[in-house]
């Protein structure tokens, strides 16, 4: 073979590796950024949207049809097949509302707001429009009439919101009054008082109050007006993080915002629950024995007889929660019910509900691995019996019904062979017996239940089939399906389903579950980088479900040429404590050694998977977790975009931080640290901050940024000002993209200009 042939043949090589046969082109970017609009939902016909029960029996929704927006009214009586289904008569109504505003509506843009219909006259409707509310009778009839018509008023403008990172100080709450009306109680000088309800007759309750040790102002009165209770706060010094506006838009000079941002490690206030008795003035102070190392204290709540209060107790460090009883006659406090864990416990997942002989408690739990309801004994301060239990999770209690003695709940991961992340509704009897599966289809479930949870509203499908909408009654006896969603348009214009995809975790039997999303020309004799977006954060399960005509993350970005892949690993939630309990003290592992085995198992099912150029992206959380994956594994990702991480935990918001890597800070954080570990980059990073985030302190990519410098790593910096928590916006969108271009495909990104001249 000569020189020439030679160098062909390897060039042809070279090409092949590398993956330019035209990906990553003008038209591929042209054809990425116009997938938004082909492939948006109103291309979706006959899936039922802002579905909504008035009452037990009328129903309504609204869905898109080649005609435009249509809605719908329904009424059950008697036999759900038998149940009357409406539709609006919409060419009547764009007739009306155009003879009523005097402006031309037509009826393919005509979209309703506050969309309702009469309990009684399921054919009369209400909507908001055009700033009136109207409320049309006949709605589904050739003479549908105009029965009423009033402009909307001004809206009112919005007041200084508290933003989520404050914590409230219980102070400045105005004078409460007691259940008879007939005094009131409230602070004063940092003490309790109370006075008659004209004022008249004040008497001090407390005198110890002060400014370092002061009385909550939300103020409890017993049920029977004889006491009253609070919570006496010893607060302590808060944290600020400062943000400079550099360019805001009413003003030439930089602004400097200020907002309240505890982290992990600060010392946080501490509260003892307080009863004084009246007419005496006795003053009930518990021992602090059993709530000693707070988080913080929720409550205190009354019983009904006024003898007892209930209030939560969060230990700093999440491995307690206790709910506790207080005697508002002897101080004496007991423990309920307790939830502890060597690692975490998920306090934010707990749900209770006590039954109305105040004896008893509904209350979820892990305490076998699984989240599982429970019935507590109250008097007895402990389990009367386990509700559910299996090697499943429940994932949201919805009705418990007292009358019935029935729980009506969703879980996922009762069928074996389903997707065990698919949600399905449940009722079950408060014995523990009778369980029955209301949505029993495979798939992922979404109802809509009435008033009295007889029947529901229930919509399924997965991310590669299209949704189905059913309405059934809630003793599983009938069924009558109201919409199968057609995709007919949707496919007509390239539309690709992600592929759902199992395999294998770190153990080598745990199964991880993912998809995988191809790009709409996927030709199987090219070869593709695979590029994986990852959200991790322990606490929640990411990767969809549902059907969805559009996903921000992945379908623009496959277009380009990729592989574009998401799955949920050990260290996410609803596949068991010990599944989730990985990232606990460790968040740096965010599943690696399972997202490696799992693509690597994809890639040797598709040989058009290119497993040696692995790219990665995430926001948040996922920031971190992105330019982790360089870090730590650089032998199989290839290249990160972090945006707005979390990149040192110590940074970062306390509640997040402190679940998952406990407290006191210790060396764990330090080994988490992206900051302490920037050293180790040998791959591309892009970074990517908004100067007003005010979800993750901008600090931290900035620590990141001076780690690297001083570690002499090439990087990239994109600084967003003006921008508050976000994956990069569309400036940084068009980064992302052109970074995974040059690194991946091993291309030279298009001109900007070209692309702008191109749209």
């Amino acid at each position: 073979m000569n020189l020439k042939n030679n160098i062909t043949c390897l060039l042809a090589s070279i090409l092949t590796a590398t993956g330019t046969q035209a990906q990553g082109t003008v038209e591929d970017y042209l054809r990425a950024y116009s997938l938004y609009d082909k492939f948006n939902a109103t291309r979706v016909y006959d899936d039922p949207a802002d579905i909504r029960w008035e009452g037990d029996s009328v129903f309504h929704y609204f869905s898109h049809t080649a005609e435009g927006r249509t809605y719908y009214i329904g009424k059950v009586d008697g036999d759900i097949a038998t149940a009357d289904i409406q539709t609006v008569n919409m060419d009547a109504l764009a007739a009306l509302l155009t003879r009523e505003t005097g402006k031309e509506i037509k009826r393919k843009d005509l979209q309703l707001a506050r969309f309702g219909t009469d309990k009684k006259h399921h054919g009369n409707i209400t909507f908001h429009y055009g700033g009136f509310s109207w409320k049309i009778e006949n709605a589904s009839g050739d003479s549908l009439r105009l029965a009423e018509k009033e402009p909307l008023p001004p809206e009112r403008p919005r007041g200084n919101t508290r933003h989520w990172m404050e914590v409230d100080d219980e102070r400045g709450a105005g004078p409460i009054p007691s259940p008879d009306g007939k005094k009131m109680a409230y602070i004063k000088n940092d003490n309790v008082y109370v006075c008659d309800s004209d004022g008249r007759n004040e008497r001090a309750l407390s005198n110890d109050g002060t400014a370092g040790n002061y009385y909550s102002s939300w103020i409890k009165w017993s049920k029977d007006g004889k006491k009253v209770c609070t919570n006496k706060i010893r607060p302590a010094a808060k944290r600020y993080v400062y943000y400079v506006e550099s360019s805001p838009k009413n003003q030439l000079q930089p602004i400097l915002h200020q907002q309240e941002y505890a982290k992990p490690g600060d010392e946080l206030r501490f509260k003892v629950p307080c009863v004084f008795h009246v007419e005496s003035g006795k003053a009930v102070i518990p021992s602090t024995e059993l709530f000693d190392r707070q988080y913080d204290l929720y409550g205190p709540q009354w019983s009904e007889d006024s003898r007892t209060l209930t209030f939560e107790y969060n230990e700093r460090g999440h491995k307690a929660y206790r709910m506790l009883e207080l005697d508002a006659e002897t101080g004496e406090v007991r423990t309920l019910v307790e939830e502890t864990s060597p690692t975490f416990v998920v306090y934010n997942r707990i749900f209770r509900h006590k039954l109305k002989d105040g004896k008893r408690m509904l209350w979820t739990s892990e305490r076998d691995n699984w989240n599982h309801l429970y019935m507590i004994d109250l008097e007895k301060g402990k389990i009367d019996h386990q509700i559910t239990r299996g090697e499943w999770v429940v994932r949201q209690v919805l009705r418990v019904d007292e009358d019935r003695q029935a729980i009506y709940f969703t879980a996922s991961g009762v069928n074996p062979g389903e997707d065990p992340y698919h949600i399905h509704y449940y009722k079950i009897g408060m014995d523990g017996k009778d369980m029955v599966c209301l949505t029993p289809e495979p798939g992922n479930h979404t109802a809509v239940f009435n008033e009295d949870f007889t029947m529901l509203i229930d919509k399924y499908s997965t991310v590669d089939s299209a949704p189905v909408t059913l309405l059934r009654n809630t003793d599983g006896a009938e069924s009558k399906t109201l919409a199968k969603a057609d995709l007919s348009l949707l496919k007509s214009a390239g539309w690709m389903a992600p592929e759902v995809f199992t395999a294998p975790g770190r153990d080598g039997k745990t199964p991880m579950w993912g998809i995988i999303q191809r790009p709409t020309n996927f030709d199987p004799q090219k070869t593709y980088p695979v590029i994986e977006y990852i959200y991790a954060g322990p606490g929640d399960a990411y990767t969809p479900k549902s059907f969805a005509p559009y996903n921000w993350n992945m379908t623009a970005l496959a277009e380009l040429g990729f592989i574009v892949v998401q799955l949920d690993a050990m260290g996410t939630s609803y596949r068991g404590k010990k599944f989730e309990e990985v990232c606990y003290k460790n968040l740096k592992d965010a599943g690696f050694p399972d997202r490696i085995a799992w693509i690597k198992a994809a890639a040797g099912k598709y040989p058009y998977m290119d497993s040696t150029r692995v790219g990665i992206f995430g926001a948040s959380a996922g920031g971190q977790e992105a330019m982790a994956a360089v870090l730590f594994h650089p032998e199989f990702y290839k290249a990160a975009y972090s945006s707005c991480g979390c990149h040192d935990n110590r940074m970062d918001k306390i509640w997040w931080n402190e679940q998952w890597m406990g407290y006191p800070v210790d060396s764990s954080y330090v080994t988490s640290s992206n900051v302490e570990n920037a050293h180790r980059l040998t791959r591309p990073l892009m970074l990517v901050v908004g100067e007003m985030d005010d979800n993750v302190d901008p600090a931290s990519t900035m620590q990141v940024v001076n780690a690297l410098v001083k570690a002499g790593k090439d990087f990239e910096l994109v600084f967003l000002p003006g921008v508050r928590h976000t994956m990069g916006e569309r400036y940084g969108e068009h980064k992302r993209y052109d970074f995974f271009v040059k690194e991946l495909l091993g291309i030279r990104p298009p001109a900007w200009d070209t692309l702008s001249k191109r749209q």
